[in-house]
């Protein structure tokens, strides 16, 4: 067994995985980093983000009330 040429192969491994968590670090700043972002946001039009999944809920129901309010005002022969 060539030991140079096995330390090389892991060398070159190492360098490898080393490069590649540092992406993954960097994307996952970035992920972080929107995250706090959309938070913000949703924050600044009122919505508790804990409730967003109950409000998203809620603006559905209303949507659809809304499109079937309208469709009952518009004639039925068109």
């Amino acid at each position: 067994m060539n030991y140079e040429e096995e330390l090389k192969k892991l060398k070159e491994k190492l360098n490898t995985a080393s490069t590649m968590k540092v992406k993954a670090e960097a994307a996952l700043e970035s992920i972080e980093n929107n995250r706090k972002e959309y938070l913000e946001q949703v924050k600044s039009l009122g919505v508790d983000p804990k409730n967003l999944e109950s409000e998203i809920n809620s603006l559905k129901t209303e949507i659809n009330s809304l499109l079937e309010e309208a469709n009952s005002l518009l004639p039925k022969d068109i």
